[in-house]
């Protein structure tokens, strides 16, 4: 936003208003066409939070500033800011190595050489935002996270992720992630991160999944001004539309028409307050999927509203580790787990039990494991349909363990069939040959596990042809493997 107002088309008093409880303005700007000396609050009116950058983006933009990094981190200590950041250097996109390597240490450089400033006592009760740069090349942007870290604990609180506002203009997410990962993974999990410059809702969920907890970004002033609408799968030009696509107070106002007939000025503003209320119900959607434990389903969807989110999603995928390792086994009041595509393997709800009961299957002792399909969610029927199997492949129930398997969830032990996941998942997804090889690699695992002097047999529906596929499958990876186990196959009618 613009500090002095000469611009300012949305009010911080409006965006308080309209749920924005913080906002970030440039500390540079305020020194050299105001220079203010009093609060920060009092000149911007806005009680909530406030956020000053340093200059950083007219680097980027204009080549240089005229101040030193310890002239604007003073000058933030001053304006009382809440959260002040250093003069870094950012990164420009299409630098060569030497570039951005040199950019990433002078930004190292003077986040040390802010640490006796910050820690003044004028400037105490400030949060300090330590950026890490680099830019496209991971190796330095891991180098300088890693740097970072001892200088962070000298008066630091929040890292972040700078120079990806051009990336992020020409949609190319999957490299962002790859920044993001850079820096996450190399910090402490416990501290914040930022990430500048992103505010288009394509890209923000897939920010969270890997750990980001704050944005900033112009974008919707930005887009504004260019008579562009932000909507939460893309954005328009507003000479494209026919018909507003959300419900927020100016689309339920004003047709697309409207809108264009309006003068400029004006047009602008309430573009701005569209693209504001779509950021922020973007925002809310991910925090109640992350409270509802649904947060990867989310993601799936998102994937499929635009090429560039599905690139951002499946390079997810290369950091699925990491993902796992961050995510809670267990969360009270979970809602039932939506498989939704074929990418719903990687859900970490149904990837994780998944592992665990493969790392136990070894420690079964039982002499006869039994394989029967997951056939309905009735459990009375369930319960007789085990029965009745057990009845015809076991004389010696005792001795036997069964397994139910499904598409997606992979195998279930009997027992556990009333617990979470098990007993919460609804599935709208198609056998594909993909699902198919997973559940087959997944069983295939499992007989491998088990003990030499096993007896195993494999039941199938004889009118559920992927289930005859999958038994086929199942029987040729153990020959190819020569696995010697003891193992029968039984089809039977299941309806």
């Amino acid at each position: 936003m613009d500090p002095t107002f000469r611009d300012q088309y949305v009010k911080p008093s409006e965006l308080l208003e309209m749920g924005f409880n913080s906002i970030i303005t440039n500390a540079y700007l305020l020194k050299k066409h105001v220079n203010i000396v009093s609060d920060v609050h009092n000149y911007l009116r806005f009680s909530g939070v406030i956020m000053t950058d340093s200059g950083a983006y007219q680097i980027l933009k204009y080549g240089g500033v005229e101040v030193s990094n310890e002239e604007i981190i003073q000058y933030q200590c001053e304006i009382k800011t809440d959260i002040g950041v250093i003069l870094d250097i950012p990164t420009q996109y299409n630098v060569s190595f030497d570039e951005a390597y040199s950019s990433a240490l002078e930004t190292y450089s003077r986040a040390q050489e802010a640490i006796k400033v910050i820690n003044s006592e004028q400037c105490q009760d400030i949060l300090w935002v330590l950026p890490v740069q680099g830019g496209v090349y991971i190796d330095i942007v891991k180098e300088f996270a890693q740097k970072s870290v001892d200088v962070f604990y000298n008066g630091f609180s929040i890292f972040a992720l700078g120079s990806p506002t051009t990336l992020l203009e020409q949609y190319l997410f999957d490299k962002v992630i790859d920044m993001i990962f850079a820096v996450r993974s190399n910090v402490p999990f416990s501290a914040p991160l930022h990430l500048f410059g992103a505010g288009h809702p394509l890209i923000i969920p897939f920010a969270v999944a890997l750990g980001v907890d704050m944005f900033d970004s112009a974008s919707y002033i930005l887009y504004a001004k260019d008579d562009r609408y932000i909507t939460r799968k893309g954005t328009y030009r507003l000479k494209e539309l026919e018909y507003t696509l959300c419900s927020c107070p100016i689309c339920s106002k004003y047709s697309p028409k409207e809108l264009r007939e309006i003068p400029k000025n004006e047009r602008v503003k309430l573009l701005s307050m569209h693209n504001l209320y779509v950021i922020r119900e973007e925002i809310n959607e991910i925090k109640q999927a992350i409270k509802e434990g649904r947060f990867w389903e989310y993601l799936e969807a998102k994937a499929y509203m635009h090429p560039a989110a599905k690139k951002a999603f499946e390079t997810l995928f290369k950091y699925l580790e990491y993902l796992y390792k961050h995510t809670p086994y267990s969360k009270p009041n979970v809602k039932a787990v939506l498989l939704v595509s074929q990418n719903s393997i990687y859900n970490p709800k149904v990837l994780i039990p998944r592992r665990k009961i493969l790392s136990r299957i070894s420690t079964v002792n039982k002499s006869i494991i039994i394989f029967i399909p997951y056939i309905s969610k009735d459990k009375v029927f369930m319960n007789n349909f085990v029965s009745n199997i057990l009845k015809y492949v076991s004389t010696d129930t005792g001795s036997a363990k069964v397994y139910l398997y499904y598409p997606i969830i992979g195998i279930i032990p009997y027992e556990l069939l009333t617990l979470f996941p098990y007993s919460q998942f609804e599935i709208g997804v198609e056998i594909t040959d993909k699902i198919i090889e997973d559940l087959t690699y997944i069983i295939f695992e499992s007989i491998s596990l088990l003990k030499k002097d096993t007896s195993i047999t494999l039941i199938w529906c004889k009118e559920i042809s992927w289930q005859q596929e999958l038994i086929n499958r199942i029987i040729k990876a153990m020959n190819n493997s020569k696995l010697q186990r003891h193992i029968k196959t039984m089809a039977i009618e299941c309806t």
